[in-house]
């Protein structure tokens, strides 16, 4: 009767500690991807941030420059500010449009030089370089997260839990193609 008992606890073993591993990998890959989740949101408030300050920065232009219409008129179209769900590759569209935007209003910095000197828009300059590397710490974090979470995903025996629940690898943030570009600097 006692090695009926023996068997019986063996196999118990057995069978719960492949259970109990598969739970907290899952477990695990579940919390990598709520990391990578928070990570997006960060950027996504990043994003926000960026298009609020360059908001106000166009309303401060807008005062010396008002024939840059076509400038001030793309942001008067994202006036609402980042749309909901959007997916990553959106989200990097929207940072491309608010990249032109920026670019727009240093052309006109540089078409007016009395802009230069005005407080406001020299306290915004600032906020805007904060705010840059704000969005560029949020995107090093997400890309962070979603290499960890990749890494998991891929490596054996994680993998089979990553396969079996159906979790798959995530985009990374990457840099749109002109930023890839090298720099030419010249006098």
């Amino acid at each position: 009767m006692n090695d009926v008992w023996i068997v019986l606890i063996v196999i118990g073993v057995l069978l719960l500690v492949p259970l109990i591993w598969y739970i907290a990998t899952m477990n695990t890959l579940r919390q990598k991807e709520v990391k990578v989740e928070e990570a997006e949101s960060g950027i996504d408030v990043a994003l926000t941030k960026r298009f609020d300050v360059l908001s106000k920065m166009v309303n401060t232009v807008k005062g010396y420059a008002k024939h840059e219409a076509e400038t001030f008129e793309k942001v008067v179209k994202w006036r609402a500010g980042l749309p909901k769900e959007l997916t990553l590759e959106q989200k990097q569209e929207f940072q491309q449009k608010m990249d032109a935007v920026q670019s727009g209003i240093n052309v006109a910095v540089e078409a007016y030089p009395d802009l230069k000197a005005e407080k406001v828009f020299t306290n915004l300059q600032r906020s805007i370089s904060d705010v840059e590397e704000h969005l560029q710490a949020a995107r090093r974090l997400y890309n962070s997260n979603v290499s960890l979470l990749n890494k998991r995903i891929v490596t054996f025996p994680t993998s089979i839990v990553a396969g079996m629940i159906g979790m798959e690898r995530k985009a990374f943030f990457e840099a749109e193609t002109s930023k890839r570009a090298d720099v030419d600097i010249s006098f």
